[in-house]
């Protein structure tokens, strides 16, 4: 998980962003559709976290871009497919859209034994953001590095033990993929939550630490968690003196997660609206304002055409698939 958000800091950052500019008009499909009620932005996930602020963003500059209402409605539970599930009952008239992350939108399909949703019933339109996961360890175990860990974890098998904020979450999958690549053992502790896995990395109750780049950036930069690696093909501008995986060993040069949040609608939507949705978002990603909040969250905008972000969530389907699959994962929605 991102570092949590509290509602009002969610809410004060929302009312202060600027109103959008006024953009020209192209006399495309994409300019003739405007919503004609109230737009519903679903948020399967609850308030002050990084699905909830972006939902939030997007209601600000949608309202202020078509002068019609935009609501965030937060419909957390199941690990976003209780809100996922909902969204795919609407109505595609372009009046409901959902903000998406990878949990619900691309592990969900593999993990899950009974899930009431399929890939094919969702329209992506946009990527908003992404943010990279990092590895971190207790400094007690000397580790500075992903060479070093490799090496500690061959010549130590099964001595090391890993926390993450829960299995089947993107920091799990993180460690999960890591030691499939490299073919190495470490015994997993999942916790409930990213805080509490961090509080276990901080008191040594985990030697390794998956999690996203916060809340565990702030302490690597204090000395109490030694960083070894983001998990993002590139370095994080947050971070610029920690390595990527793909250049921490041979075996990772293809090793990239991070945390995405997007946009979808519902399969079927007709093109003006797709076409209007991807529009906007990338209006706002390109906003002054919005780019300084999204920096402030360690994230980089990720605008994409609905045809790059239905290329990548295919690929994130299929990359999870591969590694639940190796690793034999199922849970139940609950």
């Amino acid at each position: 998980m991102t570092r949590p958000l509290s509602r009002r800091t969610v809410l004060s950052a929302a009312a202060a962003l600027s109103t959008s500019p006024l953009w020209p008009r192209p006399a495309s499909a994409a300019a003739e559709w405007r919503p004609t009620e109230t737009i519903r932005i679903v948020v399967p996930a609850a308030p002050g976290g990084s699905t909830d602020v972006i939902g939030r963003y997007l209601a600000q500059h949608l309202q202020a871009a078509w002068g019609q209402s935009a609501v965030v409605e937060n419909k957390s539970g199941g690990g976003g497919t209780i809100g996922t599930a909902y969204f795919v009952q609407q109505k595609p008239d372009g009046h409901t859209i959902l903000v998406g992350n990878p949990g619900p939108n691309a592990v969900a399909f593999s993990i899950f034994r009974s899930l009431s949703y399929k890939p094919e019933q969702l329209q992506p339109v946009s990527n908003a953001i992404r943010i990279p996961n990092i590895v971190s360890a207790h400094p007690s175990t000397g580790i500075k590095s992903i060479p070093e860990l490799i090496a500690y974890l061959k010549a130590n098998p099964d001595k090391l033990n890993y926390g993450s904020s829960g299995v089947g979450q993107s920091p799990h999958l993180t460690a999960v993929w890591f030691l499939q690549l490299t073919g190495l053992k470490m015994t997993h502790i999942p916790f409930r939550g990213a805080g509490p896995a961090l509080t276990g990395a901080l008191g040594g109750d985990v030697s390794i630490l998956f999690d996203n780049l916060y809340p565990s950036l702030p302490q690597t930069e204090a000395g109490k968690l030694v960083a070894l690696a983001v998990t993002t093909p590139e370095r994080s501008f947050k971070a610029p003196n920690v390595p990527t995986m793909r250049e921490s060993a041979p075996e990772l040069a293809n090793f990239d997660v991070s945390s995405w949040f997007g946009m979808f609608l519902q399969a079927g939507v007709p093109r003006p609206i797709l076409d209007a949705y991807n529009a906007e978002i990338k209006k706002m990603l390109a906003r002054d304002d919005i780019k300084k909040n999204i920096a402030a969250m360690g994230a980089v905008p990720d605008y994409g055409t609905p045809e790059q972000f239905t290329a990548f969530i295919n690929s994130e389907i299929r990359k999870f698939a591969g590694i639940i699959e190796k690793e034999g994962l199922k849970m139940d929605v609950n």
